[in-house]
C-alpha cells in the first residue's frame, strides 16, 4: 500500500509539473508582443540641373564628396549659346553704329553734294523759266501752237519740282534725322542691349553650382553625354535639413501632437538614443489604410504619417537609417 501510495504521489506531481510547465509556455507564447514603432531618417533634396541643353563637359565632383554651397558642380558645353552671343553682339553693334549715325547727321561729302544737286536743279530751273517765258509770248501771238507750249510749261514746272525736292534733301542733309528717327535709334540699341543681357544670363547656366551645403548622392548622365533643359543631373542632400518619419496607425498614436518629444535609438549608430520633437502629423493616402476583417469589434484605421525633427545635429544619422521609438513625453 505504501508503494502505491508513493507512486501515486509520484504520478501527481509528474502531472502537476507538466501543467505547470504547458501553462507557463502557453502563458509566454499567448503573450502580446510589445509594438516597435520603426521610422526613417529623411534630409532635403537638391536637383542639380540646368536651364539650357548642351553636353556634359566636365563634373567637378563625384558621389559621396561633401560639397558647399556655390561651388560648381558641372560644366555644359553648349555650342548653340556660343552662336546666340556672337548673333546678339553684331545686333548691337550695328544698333549702336545706326543710333551714332542719326545723332552725328549726314557727312561733310553727302551735304556737298546734296547742295550741288540743288544747284544744278536751280540752274535747270532757270534755263527751263527762259523757255518758258519765250513761248508763252510766241503762244500769246499765236506763233506756237497749244500742245508745244503745254510741253514748254510741263518741263518748266517739273524742273521747278525737281529745285525743290533738292533743296529738301540739302536741308535734311544739314539738319540731320528727324528726332523720331533718333528715338528710333535709342530704342533698336536699348532692345540689342536686353538681347545681349539675356544671352548672357545664359552663360552662367554652363556653370552648375550647388544650392546649399551637402552630399552628392547621385549623378545620372555620363561626361559627352547630352542633357535637356531641365534635366536633372546630380542631385544633393543637406543633411543639415535632416527629419524622422514614422507611419503610425491611428490606434497607435496615443495622442500624439506637435510640440511632443520623443525618445529614440538608432540601431545603426549602436543604439544610440536621441530626442526629437514632432513638428507634422497627416493622414496618409486610402491605400495606407488598415481595413479590419472582422465585423464585430474591429473597424478600419488609418495610417498617419509623423514628422519629428531631432535636437541637434546627430553626428552619423544619414537618410534612410532606421530609428525605434522608445516613448513619447507630452
Amino acid at each position: 500500500m505504501a508503494k502505491k501510495n508513493y507512486n501515486l504521489l509520484i504520478g501527481v506531481a509528474a502531472l502537476i509539473a507538466i501543467v505547470l510547465t504547458v501553462s507557463i509556455i502557453g502563458y509566454i507564447v499567448s503573450k502580446p508582443k510589445a509594438i516597435v514603432i520603426q521610422g526613417e531618417a529623411e534630409a532635403t533634396e537638391y536637383r542639380v540641373s540646368g536651364k539650357v541643353p548642351g553636353r556634359v563637359e566636365e563634373f567637378r565632383a563625384e558621389e559621396g564628396q561633401q560639397v558647399c554651397k556655390g561651388d560648381t558642380l558641372v560644366v555644359i558645353d553648349s555650342p548653340e549659346i556660343r552662336s546666340k552671343i556672337a548673333e546678339a553682339n553684331a545686333a548691337r553693334a550695328a544698333a549702336v553704329a545706326q543710333r551714332n549715325k542719326a545723332y552725328n547727321g549726314a557727312q561733310k561729302e553727302q551735304i556737298t553734294g546734296a547742295y550741288e544737286m540743288w544747284q544744278k536743279a536751280l540752274v535747270g530751273e532757270s534755263v527751263m523759266k527762259k523757255s518758258y517765258d519765250r513761248i508763252k509770248t510766241l503762244h500769246d501771238q499765236k506763233v506756237v501752237s497749244d500742245q508745244k507750249f503745254d510741253e514748254i510749261e510741263a518741263q518748266y514746272n517739273a524742273a521747278v519740282a525737281t529745285a525743290k525736292a533738292a533743296k529738301s534733301q540739302y536741308d535734311m542733309a544739314v539738319k540731320g534725322a528727324r528726332q523720331e528717327d533718333k528715338d528710333a535709334a535709342v530704342a533698336l540699341v536699348e532692345r540689342a542691349n536686353a538681347a545681349v543681357e539675356l544671352v548672357n544670363s545664359y552663360t552662367g547656366e554652363l556653370y552648375l553650382t550647388s544650392p546649399a551645403n551637402g552630399i552628392i548622392t547621385d549623378r545620372y548622365p555620363k561626361v559627352g553625354e547630352l542633357v535637356g533643359q531641365g534635366s536633372p543631373i546630380m542631385t544633393v542632400q543637406d543633411l543639415d535639413d535632416m527629419w524622422l518619419t514614422f507611419n503610425i496607425r491611428e490606434d497607435r498614436l496615443h495622442s500624439m501632437k506637435n510640440g511632443d518629444k520623443l525618445h529614440l535609438r538608432v540601431p545603426a549608430l549602436d543604439n544610440k538614443e536621441i530626442t526629437a520633437t514632432v513638428y507634422y502629423i497627416a493622414a496618409r493616402e486610402s491605400y495606407a489604410t488598415w481595413r479590419a476583417t472582422k465585423e464585430i469589434g474591429e473597424f478600419d484605421t488609418k495610417t498617419f504619417e509623423v514628422r519629428a525633427r531631432p535636437e541637434g545635429r546627430v553626428e552619423g544619422l544619414r537618410p534612410g537609417m532606421s530609428v525605434i521609438m522608445i516613448s513619447n513625453e507630452k
